[in-house]
């Protein structure tokens, strides 16, 4: 694997990471406010096979194609290689984000076999929360994660306050049997007070 190899792998998981992030953030504090008017049709049932919210989906197009492009035209060096790697992630998150938002989600795509995978299923699941409730989670890829972490963030609230130590104490087994000390050694039973 050759130096520009590398350098195009790490910007382009990168660049997908960060586009989940931007995603998000964009659906949350745009769609749903400035461009409500065009978001909105998204929201509602569709009559054919296009909906007003599809214009959304290109706009970040002509920015992957033109880090694409400079990664293969312009002047050698590490910038033209990360812009390369770059542009390839913003695609990829693209395609995915096409085939299991609008094909898995919203069966607009025949590819209903991806719900077998159990974390895509559970993808499926929370955009359909946001689509219940029209709030979080805003992001597609982790909104399995930000469903958890909101649910957390309810019961922490709802539990009556506790130290770190009592939580832990408090906290139930993983499983019926005990686990033996790291030593290896069994613990002596405890006699009851």
């Amino acid at each position: 694997m050759t130096l520009s190899h590398a350098i195009w792998i790490v910007t382009a998981l990168a660049a997908f990471a960060a586009m989940e992030g931007w995603a998000a953030l964009l659906h949350g504090k745009v769609w749903h406010h400035a461009l409500w008017s065009i978001h909105r049709s998204h929201h509602a049932r569709r009559r054919g096979l296009f909906e007003r919210n599809d214009a959304l989906s290109f706009l970040h197009a002509p920015v992957a194609v033109a880090l694409i492009l400079y990664g293969c035209m312009g002047a050698p060096g590490f910038l033209r290689e990360a812009a390369f790697g770059f542009g390839l992630g913003m695609t990829a998150f693209g395609f995915a984000y096409v085939l299991v938002h609008d094909g898995l989600v919203h069966r607009r795509l025949p590819v209903s076999g991806l719900a077998r995978v159990p974390y895509l299923a559970r993808v499926r699941d929370a955009h359909r929360v946001h689509h219940s409730t029209g709030g979080a989670p805003y992001g597609l890829f982790l909104g399995p994660l930000a469903l958890a972490r909101r649910a957390a963030a309810s019961a922490l609230a709802a539990a009556p306050a506790a130290t770190p130590l009592q939580a832990i104490a408090a906290a139930p087994p993983r499983s019926g049997r005990r686990r033996a000390p790291p030593s290896g050694r069994r613990r002596a039973p405890q006699r009851a007070r």
